[in-house]
């Protein structure tokens, strides 16, 4: 079904390789203000997503998938930053000078094909495009349904930019097939993908772990923790809580779970009721949290679920070490908070919490290649191979060894 867009996606990555960094970010300007001059353009087939969308989704899914002339922009000028990082290729990341002479160089080096299936957020379609190109590698993207007239659209004026520079069109390919079958011929698509990126709900991550036969790097289902230790300032705290769950909470590195600890649970959840029936969130939490405030009680599949919605779950905790047990018992090693006062608290929870991302102090919706510094993300991999957390430019690299002889032969 999709072969003819996959060799003409593995064909094109030929013609990247002799691109130099400065024609492509000329390439990456001109899709910057691509994007702007077609703003209506985009804007009508976001539209077209959005009716058909209604009553299909939640709220806070449409949300992901609507677009308006400052999200746009936002696109915009998230391209301008990539313009501005360096060039990740051709890094040289060791040196060695061998016995017999020979000279050895560990070089940076793009993948190849990359291809990335999502769910609806028009906005990766550009973002992983800008960071693919930039990285050196094709890109095949195959988004969600509900957001197939705006990726659509978003893919040909990119292209559309790639041809006035008589680039290949096919650098960023797009699947516009909506077919079950389409995902799957992806999923096993050997010797044309290099790296497959699943980013989207756990349904999707689940998928492509159990049926790919292609390398991934599997990004997380963002099941964040936020720990308020007995020596928290408690009105930090109730900000950090109202940032991470409200702001956005449709997104990966939204709060979904809030641990207490009991020294200061009575005092904190009667804060935490009152935030919550102002910002009309729904609440779980185990016995003692129902004694204390109206709670729905919390079951193990409670503490399991990403809610991705206006809801939160609440556990107490004797101590520390009970957090962490929590935590680490129930998260999916995306991104987890301690507020505390205590440093050595602190230390323990960045030892032994086994997350991509920690933060003391601080919210987790900083997870975000940008945010970071990295212009834009790939998404947030959960892994621990040689790519965790936010994934920019340089975790979209491989790297080769060049190696540099006169004549030596191995005895």
């Amino acid at each position: 079904m999709i072969e003819n867009i996959l060799k003409a996606a593995k064909e094109a990555k030929k013609d990247l390789a002799l691109v130099d960094t400065t024609l492509k970010n000329e390439v990456l300007l001109a899709i910057s203000k691509a994007l702007i001059a077609n703003k209506d353009r985009i804007l009508t087939a976001n539209k077209k997503d959005l009716v058909k969308a209604q009553n299909t989704i939640k709220e806070v899914m449409l949300d992901r998938l609507r677009l308006d002339e400052s999200r746009i922009a936002a696109m915009a000028s998230a391209i301008k930053e990539v313009i501005e990082l360096n060039d990740p290729l051709n890094q040289v990341l060791e040196q060695t000078k061998t016995t017999n002479g020979l000279e050895i160089s560990k070089v940076t080096s793009a993948i190849g094909v990359i291809a990335i299936i999502y769910e609806s957020r028009p906005n990766v379609t550009v973002d992983a495009a800008a960071l693919a190109f930039k990285a050196g590698s094709t890109v095949i993207l195959k988004g969600g349904k509900e957001a197939f007239y705006s990726n659509q659209v978003l893919v040909e004026i990119m292209q559309e930019v790639l041809k006035s520079f008589d680039l290949n069109p096919n650098i960023i390919s797009f699947i516009n097939f909506l077919e079950r079958e389409a995902t799957m011929e992806l999923m096993k698509a050997n010797g044309y993908v290099d790296l497959l990126i699943p980013r989207g709900g756990a349904n999707l991550i689940k998928t492509v772990v159990e049926n790919a036969s292609v390398p991934i790097i599997e990004t997380g289902t963002g099941n964040c923790h936020l720990y308020v230790d007995q020596t928290a300032d408690l009105a930090m705290a109730l900000k950090i809580l109202d940032n991470g769950k409200c702001q956005r909470p449709s997104v990966c590195n939204s709060l979904e779970k809030l641990v207490i600890d009991e020294a200061i649970a009575s005092q904190f959840l009667e804060m935490v009721a009152e935030w919550a029936s102002e910002k009309k969130v729904k609440l779980y939490g185990d016995k003692l949290v129902c004694s204390y405030i109206s709670a729905l009680e919390a079951d193990d599949t409670i503490y399991k679920t990403e809610f991705l919605d206006y809801t939160l779950a609440i556990k107490t905790v004797a101590n520390i070490d009970q957090a962490i047990e929590h935590i680490n018992r129930y998260s999916t090693m995306h991104s987890e908070s301690i507020i505390s006062n205590n440093e050595v608290n602190i230390s323990k929870f960045f030892n032994l919490v086994d997350s991509a991302c920690l933060y003391a102090n601080a919210s987790t919706r900083f997870s975000d290649g940008n945010q970071f510094g990295k212009g834009l993300e790939m998404g947030i991999s959960t892994q621990k191979m040689h790519a965790r957390g936010p994934m920019g430019l340089n975790e979209l690299c491989s790297y080769k060894y060049l190696i540099r002889g006169k004549g030596q032969i191995r005895e």
